[in-house]
């Protein structure tokens, strides 16, 4: 599997909120074109962390109460052959989202313990999320 990529996801019902906390965090930048996810950039423009709207997120109570809900997303160049992989590595599929014709798409899949991450491609591709950052005025 080539891996071109590696990104955490927050779960959270103020993306807007938890993405400016992150960027300012990191000394970075929020790429908010989409309402459902926000892209987390570092000072260095890469993108290292994503939030993803979920509507009725309960923040976690750990160590004793509700679960953590964070998960990684693996942005890949060939998608098929890397759910392939982690499908013989023991995952499996829990929901496709995207067809492998598709410019952009992502898998859902669930570790051999059910813990779930991504399988993704396209989404954006790093030449346009430093075209989107140049945009933004500098601070």
């Amino acid at each position: 599997m080539r891996l071109i990529r590696h990104v955490v996801v927050f779960d959270a019902a103020d993306i807007d909120a938890e993405s400016r906390f992150w960027a300012a965090m990191l000394e970075g930048r929020v790429l908010d074109d989409d309402p459902r996810f926000h892209v987390v950039t570092d000072q260095d423009h890469n993108w290292v962390i994503g939030v993803q709207l979920a509507p009725d997120h309960t923040p976690p109570g750990w160590p004793e109460g509700a679960p953590q809900q964070v998960h990684i997303d693996l942005h890949v160049e060939d998608a098929k052959s890397a759910i392939a992989e982690a499908t013989r590595l023991g995952a499996r599929v829990l929901l496709a989202d995207g067809d492998f014709a598709d410019e952009h798409g992502h898998y859902v899949m669930a570790d051999p313990a059910g813990h779930p991450f991504c399988i993704g491609w396209g989404h954006p591709d790093q030449d346009r999320l430093h075209r989107f950052l140049r945009t933004l005025p500098a601070g």
